[in-house]
């Protein structure tokens, strides 16, 4: 990724200085590519995630058990580990064929395709452990997918492009994550509308969920490959495929241990987005407990949520471009424990729609913000193009690690002190991150990163 201009103010440089100059960026074929991407991204998520739980929670499957399937997301946070590999290997007949990143690209959405449709043939009421394997090999693929598309994102864009493609990526991927949730959930209805069982209607759902990842693939098949990327193959062609991989692997991880705070720093992308991560956990899970049908929630999710959403990542960019990215971080990192109180709130007021539109609103919109700030800093901390998949690879894992292993523990805790002070505790778990972040500023981390474009 290219450094911005250290002397430029943040958000500053190739502005368009119109809005059909703005749109004119949003439509080129590169940002529209990665655009379709973010989607492609975004849709499984959910698969193994959020919608899974719900379906494991119709089925009678108690919530401790529910709690511990967030280490099916153990690819998430491992991924840096093969990252290398997809940096340096090639896929037989697909590299040859497609290029270096598109033909890894199709070779993870083909696998991904496979193993949605082997979590759909699964029973969480009869087979948990098979629901389990099958939701692991959805989040291996996925990740795998992830590494690919971030590089891809990174090598393809200009930097006049790179702002429109961040905030296209966001957003896609926002709602690639509401189609697998809300559209999964609707689909799953549909089908039990006909008269079929729920196991069959699930089933069902999830086959169309795996067809939708062909937007993804029909996507890399448009692409062109990107030419950093074509230069990057031309310039190791003598290389081996382990001098390859040793290069990538070697070069990504030292850079960042010996950074000034590196630890730190790192320890601050493992936190981040753990106050969002320990509620989402169980957020399905505690509106079916209340007592709304699984068509509410998808409604409410799918329409106030996508707004939300979008509102949110539009004010996460202005909240970045206008401040610092030390004082983002504060509001992002601020709002997005506080709007854990709304459930809170909600599961003392019961079963009112408006109330639920209320809590999903706060949620969908701090979270966005979050993220949008979060991947600016996770871009600012990528330096050095030669190792883009296994960099970023290594800080998504990184992030991902409260996603999977710190919530694990998530359905325990709401097990014990009941869903009101259960959001409570969501909130109060942002404080070590706030922590590390006034640490890492008085220490000049982020001074040192420069401004940052978003």
């Amino acid at each position: 990724m290219t450094a911005p201009d250290a002397t430029s103010p943040a958000g500053s440089g190739t502005a368009p200085t119109s809005w059909r100059d703005s749109l004119a960026v949003y439509l080129q074929p590169r940002v529209l590519i990665v655009l379709f991407l973010g989607f492609s991204s975004g849709l499984p998520l959910a698969l193994s995630g959020s919608t899974l739980l719900v379906w494991m929670r119709e089925s009678g499957v108690d919530l401790k058990t529910i709690g511990l399937f967030a280490l099916v997301g153990t690819p998430y946070t491992l991924k840096f580990l093969w990252a290398p590999l997809v940096d340096a290997m090639h896929v037989p007949l697909f590299t040859r064929a497609f290029g270096r990143r598109r033909g890894w690209l199709l070779f993870s959405q083909l696998l991904l395709i496979a193993a949605i449709l082997l979590l759909a043939l699964t029973d969480p009421a009869r087979s948990p452990f098979y629901v389990a394997l099958g939701a692991l090999l959805v989040a291996t693929a996925s990740s795998t997918q992830d590494i690919v598309v971030d590089a891809f994102r990174v090598e393809s864009l200009p930097e006049s492009e790179q702002a429109a493609g961040m905030a296209s990526y966001v957003a896609a991927y926002r709602i690639g994550m509401l189609v697998s949730t809300a559209g999964a959930l609707f689909i799953v209805s549909g089908f039990e509308s006909t008269g079929i069982t729920r196991t069959s209607a699930w089933m069902w759902g999830y086959v169309v969920m795996a067809g939708m990842v062909l937007i993804g693939t029909i996507t890399a098949l448009v692409a062109t490959e990107p030419e950093q990327s074509v230069r990057a193959e031309a310039a190791t062609q003598t290389q081996t495929t382990f001098a390859r991989v040793l290069h990538a692997a070697i070069g990504a991880f030292s850079e960042f241990l010996t950074r000034k705070d590196a630890l730190a720093a790192l320890a601050f992308v493992v936190l981040f987005k753990f106050t969002d991560a320990f509620s989402g956990t169980m957020t399905a899970p505690f509106v079916i407990d209340l007592g709304f049908s699984r068509n509410d929630y998808a409604a409410i999710v799918k329409g106030v949520g996508l707004a939300a959403t979008l509102i949110g990542g539009f004010a996460g960019g202005f909240v970045a471009r206008r401040y610092s990215l030390a004082t983002s971080l504060w509001i992002g990192g601020v709002v997005q424990a506080l709007a854990n109180l709304s459930f809170s709130w909600l599961a003392f007021i019961g079963t009112s729609q408006w109330a639920l539109a209320f809590a999903i609103t706060c949620e969908n919109f701090t979270s966005a913000i979050g993220t949008v700030i979060f991947v600016a800093y996770l871009s600012a901390l990528c330096k050095n193009p030669l190792h883009t998949a296994t960099q970023y690879a290594l800080l998504t894992a990184l992030a991902a690690v409260g996603r999977t292993y710190l919530s694990s523990g998530a359905g325990f805790v709401a097990d014990t002190t009941g869903w009101p002070l259960f959001f409570v505790i969501c909130m109060l778990v942002a404080i070590p991150s706030l922590v590390l972040l006034a640490w890492l500023q008085k220490r000049g981390h982020f001074d040192a990163l420069g401004p940052v474009r978003v």
